[in-house]
């Protein structure tokens, strides 16, 4: 979401990212990638089980579903940082408010689903 930052802003909203790992880690990792939006820790899962995220295996971290997502992200320059205590937890994006309003959720099924940046856009009316 980092390069659609900008135009998320100006549909009124914000980026909050929330990580696994500890504060250092997510200031690396903020550092490292040059995150503009704010990076937040939840190294006890509070918010993962709060939002029904789900854990993967081991053997589904290696998932064939999830290689295609891998080396695209691969091709594309990203890499894996330091992994924060659940390596294996998988992630999520929400599209909330203004108010208690969810208009968008997207719970990832492998380690290389992500929501699809055209319909996060989409509930942001």
């Amino acid at each position: 979401m980092r390069g659609e930052y900008e135009e998320i802003q100006q549909r009124g909203a914000e980026v909050v990212t929330i990580g696994t790992g500890n504060a250092d880690y997510a200031n690396a990792f903020v550092h490292d990638e040059e995150i503009p939006f704010p990076v937040l820790v939840d190294d006890e899962a509070k918010a993962a089980h709060a939002a029904s995220i789900e854990r993967v295996s081991v053997f589904g971290l290696f998932s064939p579903d999830s290689f295609p997502g891998a080396l695209r992200a691969w091709k594309a320059g990203h890499r894996i940082g330091k992994p924060g205590a659940r390596t294996n937890q998988l992630g999520g994006t929400f599209v909330v408010g203004p108010g208690p309003v969810v208009r968008y959720e997207h719970r990832d099924a492998h380690t290389a689903d992500h929501a699809p940046i055209e319909e996060i856009l989409a509930a942001l009316h």
